[in-house]
């Protein structure tokens, strides 16, 4: 039986039956202005994690990390800086240790390289996370110019996460959906969660 590592988020370690298997590339899919780095932050607390920085500067992520009041690790935080990001990017990833987490914030710097490099890089990875038995995950943004190449990203990952976050009346609503677990099941129904100080189940009831 292939070996689960939690995610540190407990609804959702339940849902995938004790967590993400070992040598799996997830392909978290959010918008822009979700509070979706809570799922990076908190994914910290359990194991050592490299966190790779694409747009923001390591000093900030790390700031954000250690301000944030969800439960977090000391991950080894850095940015991706250069013209070269695909070969900066893969330099840290392939020194990534055994059974360990890798997190790319967001990817979209990457998607916007030329093709047949970022697919090299993505298959270079995939050999890595599985040869280490690590998870790899990684921040897609959906904004207003989503990369071309995230239709590759989302068919290269192993699981994809989609957070959707509305704005329903007075309160803002964030559905997780796994339509996507290669090897294993999705997850057939919707997830609502409360993103505030940490990830946990929005126990709320709708209103009609």
């Amino acid at each position: 039986m292939v070996e689960r590592l939690r995610t540190g988020i407990d609804v959702l370690d339940r849902k995938l039956e004790g967590g993400i298997p070992a040598g799996s590339i997830v392909a978290l899919t959010a918008d822009p202005a979700s509070q979706a780095e809570l799922f990076l932050y908190e994914l910290t607390a359990t194991r050592g994690t490299l966190y790779l920085s694409l747009d923001r500067t390591g000093d900030a992520v790390s700031s954000s990390i250690d301000r944030s009041p969800a439960q977090t690790g000391d991950p080894t935080v850095r940015d991706v800086a250069g013209e070269a990001p695909l070969d900066n990017a893969a330099k840290l990833v392939s020194a990534l240790p055994e059974e360990s987490n890798l997190i790319v914030d967001p990817l979209d710097i990457l998607e916007r390289q030329e093709g047949p490099r970022f697919r090299n890089f993505m298959n270079e990875l995939q050999n890595h996370i599985y040869n280490t038995g690590s998870v790899a995950l990684l921040h897609c943004l959906n904004g207003n110019g989503v990369p071309p190449l995230r239709d590759t990203t989302l068919h290269m990952a192993d699981i994809v996460f989609d957070l959707d976050t509305e704005v329903n009346g007075d309160r803002v609503e964030n559905r997780l959906t796994v339509p996507k677990f290669r090897g294993g099941r999705a997850i057939p129904d919707v997830i609502k969660l409360e993103l505030a100080e940490e990830v946990a189940i929005d126990t709320s009831r709708d209103i009609a």
